[in-house]
């Protein structure tokens, strides 16, 4: 749960978009250091790309860091980071990136996007996978991570077509280095 993009869950039908989706909810479960339905965190932050994104909105994005980090990494890669990680999750499969496009933000080759401040169209999902996230949790008493940290954000979005694919794409690895 929390790794299917939305259009899956109601179409069954997986697609480029949907894996994008995925990759996104993978790397900022990476980033953050906990899974993206967490039942056992604070009810604004059970489902972590609702809270990565509202900490967004109120520009504390990365207050969302693993805490198991201490701070020792380079912010300006991190934020670049989830930034790139949330529109990658972003609901509207249409204004998702193509990998080529998250690459190209990454290296610092394209600008950020410009996401809403608050995540668009899902309050009625995201408040639905809360309640389902408590009562899997209530049912299996299990979770192995401990939670995220902060308070809400919210954020705004650009259409991925303001960008555009070119050349050759470089690793990214940098970024991953601390400093």
């Amino acid at each position: 749960m929390g790794y299917m993009a939305h259009e899956c869950v109601t179409t069954g039908k997986a697609s480029k978009e949907s894996d994008v989706y995925s990759f996104g909810i993978v790397a900022l479960e990476i980033a953050c250091g906990r899974k993206p339905i967490n039942p056992k965190a604070p009810e604004d932050q059970v489902v972590m790309v609702d809270w990565v994104w509202e900490l967004y909105g109120i520009g504390k994005v990365l207050e969302a860091a693993d805490p198991r980090l201490g701070g020792d990494f380079d912010e300006k890669q991190m934020e670049r980071l989830m930034i790139v990680w949330l529109w990658c999750a972003h609901p509207n499969r249409n204004l998702r990136p193509s990998i080529r496009q998250t690459i190209h933000v990454l290296n610092f080759e394209a600008p950020l996007p410009l996401l809403p401040s608050n995540i668009p169209g899902l309050p009625r999902l995201a408040s639905a996978m809360n309640r389902l996230a408590m009562s899997l949790s209530m049912s299996s008493g299990s979770n192995d991570y401990d939670g995220g940290q902060n308070q809400n954000s919210s954020n705004s979005y650009t259409n991925s077509s303001l960008f555009t694919s070119s050349s050759t794409t470089s690793q990214s690895t940098s970024l991953l280095h601390t400093r």
